[in-house]
């Protein structure tokens, strides 16, 4: 039984860590939550993760939540993609080394 990592949208700038992991524990049991900041700004970038201690619990979250009003937004919850992807995907790109290896080289 492992845990469900869910992703939560259009998210009321007003809300708070705690707004959220009240709301979903409705669905069943949170494991954490996490509101996602603009890193220059410090401010709230109206979305974030909730992470439910079961899949049950994370499905039944995502049925009862999806596009339910919170908060005078109407909430977007699904399943998070998982980040694991950064090797192989897209690759290729550091092989093309033209001529001057991308600049860095000694100045002359």
């Amino acid at each position: 039984m492992g845990t469900m990592r869910l992703y939560v949208g259009n998210i009321s700038f007003k809300a708070t860590e705690d707004d959220l992991r009240d709301l979903f524990s409705q669905a069943g049991e949170v494991g954490s939550v996490k509101l996602i900041k603009d890193a220059a700004t410090g401010r709230l970038r109206g979305f974030g993760f909730v992470e439910m201690t079961s899949d049950e619990d994370g499905k039944k979250a995502i049925t009862l939540f999806n596009g339910k009003q919170f908060m005078d937004r109407s909430i977007v919850v699904n399943e998070a993609k998982p980040q694991e992807k950064r090797e192989g995907g897209g690759g290729g790109f550091r092989e093309r080394r033209g001529p001057g290896g991308g600049g860095r080289g000694p100045r002359r």
